[in-house]
């Protein structure tokens, strides 16, 4: 829902650097853990700023070939002597993407970014990372009322990697926000699920399929009974399940001795959460012991992120919702069954927002994003940026 919009402040010039900056990150491939080349661009756009940057040392501990960046653009000086010190906020968007399908190429048709080849975009998250290399460059000719804190983040599409291994403490705000969900501008994320990872691995006996197979034991049979019985996909009220790789066998006449299965688990809450990975640990389990099957079986369950429910009273919540009314969008607080970098900076009880994008389709080929959700969205930034601004204690913006 919409409600009548502000003029527009981001000019013909900005609109251009921000679609064609858009352009050029997504031909930059950087699949998880290769994020070296789209760090560099951005560097190279916010360093001629006077921008510092700075890279902490998440890449070797994740096995990444960059680690995580933050950038600091300081807001104007305090009216005087005693003035209470500036407010800052944090921004944040990640670097990496999904793996590719396909080469990137954006074309813009009919006012729409996609991909001319049959694969991802990259809209995930690169159209946020434009939007901040544009509020960058936006603020480069009069300082913001406030510091900015910009982070981009390394193997967030790997369960938040790179943000998991960030240290909050080095951020200067009090609170921060991301943008990170393939939804309309206006939504709001409040709420998001814990995740768990499981990895199996079972292990049977070899045999040939043809002459002794009696002295075989079946992995894979084994497996596959196993994901036969678990519950997939939405469990109402409870999370969602999905067995997302199965790999097993040598050769088709062969009893497979070896099969390997990961799955994961998304819980509303961590009690859900748990009592599905349990569940799933224990179907793995009987499923390894039935008689036809008989395997050993290795199982790793671990948790990679934490869910978290946002109180409607909180600041950034507050201020996010006034600068979409702002803006002309009536807010929308939604649950999301996804994961992002706010999940990880909430966990280390650094208060952050996760805000729609106004992307589509991400992770699939035929991901797209308009030329106005961008131009939208770096409207919504300044707004927000203004917000923030104007909540400060002795605030006289």
């Amino acid at each position: 829902m919409t409600v009548p919009a502000p003029p527009s402040r981001v000019g013909e010039l900005e609109r251009r650097y921000l679609n064609g900056t858009f352009a050029e990150l997504c031909r930059i491939e950087s699949p998880s853990l290769s994020e070296r080349a789209c760090a560099e661009r951005v560097i190279a756009e916010l360093r001629p700023l006077g921008i510092a940057v700075e890279e902490d040392g998440a890449g070797a501990r994740i096995g990444s070939d960059c680690g995580n960046l933050l950038a600091r653009i300081p807001g104007r000086a305090p009216a005087g002597e005693g003035s209470a010190p500036r407010p800052s906020v944090a921004l944040c968007a990640h670097l990496d993407t999904v793996p590719l399908q396909a080469p990137v190429e954006p074309v813009l048709e009919d006012g729409v970014w996609e991909n001319a080849n049959e694969g991802i975009l990259g809209a995930d998250n690169k159209a946020a990372v434009a939007v901040l290399l544009a509020l960058a460059r936006h603020l480069s000719s009069a300082a913001p009322p406030l510091d900015i804190e910009l982070l981009f983040t390394v193997g967030e599409e790997i369960s938040l990697a790179g943000s998991s291994a960030f240290d909050a403490s080095l951020l200067r705000s009090s609170y921060g926000y991301v943008f990170d969900h393939a939804s309309p501008i206006g939504e709001v994320i409040v709420g998001s699920p814990c995740h768990f990872r499981i990895e199996a691995s079972f292990r049977g006996a070899a045999a040939h399929a043809g002459i002794r197979p009696q002295d075989g034991r079946s992995a894979i049979l084994a497996a596959a009974q196993a994901v036969a019985s678990l519950r997939h996909g939405l469990l109402e009220g409870e999370g969602t399940v999905n067995v997302g790789e199965i790999t097993g066998g040598s050769a088709i006449n062969v009893v497979p001795e070896r099969c390997e299965l990961l799955a994961e688990v998304r819980g509303v809450d961590d009690q859900h959460g748990e009592a599905l990975a349990a569940e799933i640990v224990d179907r793995l389990h009987e499923a390894a012991n039935r008689p036809e099957c008989e395997c050993d079986l290795d199982v790793s369950l671990r948790r990679t992120f934490s869910g978290y429910r946002l109180a409607g009273s909180s600041a950034p919540l507050q201020a996010a919702e006034a600068a979409l009314r702002r803006c002309g969008y009536e807010p929308s607080r939604i649950y999301s069954g996804g994961g992002s970098d706010a999940n990880a900076l909430i966990a280390q009880g650094f208060q952050t927002v996760n805000l729609a994008n106004g992307t589509e389709r991400n992770h699939e080929p035929g991901e797209r994003v308009s030329a106005r959700a961008l131009e939208e969205m770096l409207e919504l930034v300044l707004a927000l940026i203004e917000e923030v601004a104007s909540r400060a204690p002795g605030s006289s913006f």
